[in-house]
């Protein structure tokens, strides 16, 4: 990275964003290079965004276990005969709605202070690479994801084949946030392989390429899809989905260990993807 502040790149990058910048070039073999004030601002507002996208995640899960909550104590109220009422089903879509709403505007701001960073360098990197999704997320990562999100949507379905109305409307339920998830994890792929690239030296272009692939690694990471069937469904379920949910969540981990353990660093994945453009 070049060494030389950038000429009205807004606020000066706080120390401390200085220092975890450089931490982040030598966990990725870039020990070589200086942090910027450029790569401190773009690593700050993605650590920002990851956290904020981490809190969406958890309010997706709280609003589900109390949308079934909600239907659970309604029911009970009137000795397990009362019909399931819409309402929770209805509160749900509607906080799904929102929290797909805040993920955009949460994309909306990294990609602005993306725009203001491209507005400020001095010159632009030679042959420019806008990574597809091979490159970025990677055939195996992307396998991963799907098969996690089929496990959790064959779970939701089966489900909703048990006579038990109670069941199936926490079938209901969980169809409804992993829908939700997915929503908001495709949004964020899609702003991955849009935004545009921010770089003026192969270094930086390389630091571009392995933001965009640690972006989309963490969002593979099943944290919703294995948690929501166990909030809502393990206990209440037949004994057969219940073991079929645990040895979905142990398949899923022991897959997720695997794939981490032998698929290459992020940086490696991301040299490879410059070197065949």
């Amino acid at each position: 990275m070049t060494g030389e502040p950038l000429p009205d790149a807004g606020p000066p990058a706080r120390a401390a964003d200085l220092r975890l910048a450089g931490e982040w070039l030598a966990r990725h073999d870039m020990a070589g290079g200086r942090p910027t004030p450029l790569l401190a601002s773009r690593l700050a507002v993605r650590r920002r965004a990851r956290l904020a996208a981490h809190l969406i995640l958890a309010v997706l899960i709280i609003a589900s276990a109390l949308a079934a909550a909600y239907d659970r104590l309604a029911s009970s109220a009137f000795g397990g005969f009362q019909p399931h009422r819409p309402l929770p089903l209805l509160a749900l879509t509607a906080s799904v709605a929102g929290l797909l709403l805040a993920q955009s505007l949460l994309d909306w701001w990294v990609r602005r202070v993306d725009q203001r960073a491209g507005v400020t360098l001095s010159r632009r990197a030679a042959h420019l690479i806008q990574p597809g999704w091979r490159a970025v997320l990677g055939r195996p990562y992307a396998v991963f994801a799907v098969a996690t999100f089929a496990g959790a949507m064959v779970l939701a379905w089966s489900a909703l084949a048990v006579p038990d109305p109670t069941v199936r409307q926490l079938a209901v339920v969980l169809l409804i946030g992993l829908l939700g998830v997915t929503a908001i994890s495709a949004m964020q792929l899609r702003h991955l392989l849009r935004r545009p690239v921010v770089a003026e030296d192969e270094e930086s272009l390389t630091a571009d390429v392995i933001m965009r692939v640690e972006d989309a690694r963490d969002l593979t990471t099943p944290s919703v899809q294995w948690s929501l069937p166990m909030v809502l469904l393990f206990g209440t379920a037949p004994g057969w989905w219940s073991a079929a949910a645990v040895a979905y969540l142990i398949l899923g981990l022991v897959a997720c260990v695997a794939l981490q353990a032998k698929t290459p660093s992020s940086a490696t994945a991301a040299r490879r993807a410059m070197s065949v453009q």
